[in-house]
């Protein structure tokens, strides 16, 4: 019997994480001076009680949901993909080749072959961490690791001396022609009375966002490949001896894993930026190994967990504009939700588990 039901773990667990990180942050806004009801207040407002709040939150969350379900799916083969930043930054060049050298007729056809050609450039980044780890051994952190930085040197020089306009000084490629352009929020939901979403970067990427997590789930939950890849995640020997192959299920895990975070290229290329630029990242790709832990490598969870962060940035945003907090104080929010969820879940798991025997016991 299983000492805690599953929902206290997928909600309860996380819940009094992020409620100790929120004590604890406000803690340190009383330390700098600052009210954290007032600080709290302002997050809130700036990010949910407004539509072009709303707008920033959902950009924000769309970036974290392609990575952290990235970083999700390799989890569930017990393997640690950090390099999903690196596999955003090429998934962008992906995006920014077939933006600008194929004509598409309608925005509803290039998102289809640009999300094609994201998935594909990240997946093909992702492949050789994959097959050293299957066939050589070498350590999927490591070999992530690195290939972020060699990532962010090859589209520095793609950009610098290939897709670069002429004359141009700023490291970016020339602008994608309108008919990629994705539709906004704001273009989507306004009416002639009503402007919603002003200004904001949200597009229709969220939707495919969406999408993304209920096919992540359709395959891990409900298909074959999905059960060898989690076979193999709870015990290698086990799935050896059912005849699933380490090799081909580490490499084809290691494909999904970063053709999902290559597609985060849609959101912040295509969908905001409507062309290839620098860092285009954005921080994502790291900050989905936070969501993927705080979403316990479930579809719904690292949805979840992405709107919570993305709240995050776009409060953090408002506080830096009207206090005297830092910015920075956001990615200490950030690190003290991930230290709770991460390196001291069993702080609260383990009194939870005790509470819950006692409870059966009082029943028995």
């Amino acid at each position: 019997m299983d000492k805690m039901p599953a929902w206290a773990d997928a909600v309860l667990v996380p819940v009094i994480s992020v409620l100790l990180a929120a004590a604890i942050s406000a803690l340190v806004i009383l330390a700098i001076g600052e009210n954290p009801v007032t600080a709290f207040q302002l997050m809130v407002d700036g990010a949910l009680m407004k539509s072009s709040g709303w707008g920033y939150t959902l950009y924000y969350a769309t970036n974290f949901t392609f990575t952290g379900l990235a970083v999700a799916v390799a989890f569930q083969a017990k393997m640690f993909n950090i390099g999903g930043e690196g596999q955003a930054l090429i998934g962008g060049l992906g995006v920014a080749l077939a933006c600008l050298y194929v004509p598409w007729p309608h925005w509803s056809i290039a998102l289809i072959g640009a999300t094609a050609s994201s998935a594909i450039f990240g997946a093909a980044w992702a492949l050789i961490p994959g097959y050293l780890q299957a066939k050589r051994g070498s350590h999927i952190v490591i070999t992530t690791i690195m290939f972020n930085f060699i990532a962010s040197a090859v589209l520095n020089y793609v950009l610098v001396n290939v897709l670069k306009p002429q004359g141009s000084m700023e490291p970016a490629s020339g602008r994608f022609p309108e008919e990629t352009f994705l539709p906004t929020f704001q273009q989507m939901f306004s009416t002639s009375e009503t402007v919603l979403f002003r200004g904001s970067p949200a597009n229709v990427s969220f939707f495919v966002a969406v999408l993304a997590c209920i096919l992540v789930w359709l395959l891990i939950w409900r298909t074959r490949l999905g059960y060898e890849i989690r076979a193999f995640g709870n015990s290698e020997t086990a799935a050896k001896y059912a005849g699933i192959s380490p090799v081909k299920i580490t490499v084809i895990t290691m494909l999904i894993s970063g053709g999902l975070a290559g597609m985060m290229a849609l959101n912040t290329t295509m969908g905001e930026a409507e062309r290839l630029v620098l860092n285009a990242a954005e921080g994502a790709g790291f900050l989905g190994i936070a969501v993927a832990l705080m979403g316990r490598s479930h579809p719904v969870g690292v949805f979840l967990a992405a709107l919570l962060f993305g709240f995050l940035y776009q409060g953090g945003a408002e506080l830096a504009f009207w206090t005297s907090i830092p910015r920075e104080l956001v990615t200490v929010i950030q690190a003290l939700v991930i230290l709770f969820t991460g390196a001291l879940d069993n702080m609260i798991r383990m009194p939870l588990e005790k509470i819950f025997l006692s409870f059966r016991k009082g029943d028995v």
